[in-house]
């Protein structure tokens, strides 16, 4: 769990938006299927949130990218 954790902000700031919803759906089959301790339950848990945290800010950043490519005239 440790090099899981301690490893986990740097690594998924590294990744893709497709990369990142990959995994997190992997994360989410595993915690459904149950880990076999809690400690990996834990990890799993922490791992998820980055990993959505991740898709969050890519899709923040190409909603920002679409609204400014957009004319300020096209709202009326």
């Amino acid at each position: 769990m440790d090099a899981m954790t301690s490893d986990t902000a740097t690594d998924v700031a590294d990744l893709s938006f497709e990369q990142a919803r990959d995994e997190l759906v992997r994360v989410v089959a595993e915690l459904e299927q149950g880990a076999p301790t809690l400690e990996q339950s834990l990890a799993l848990w922490t791992r998820g949130e980055a990993l959505a945290a991740r898709c969050e800010e890519w899709l923040l950043g190409a909603k920002r990218l679409l609204d400014a490519a957009r004319p300020a005239d096209a709202d009326s």
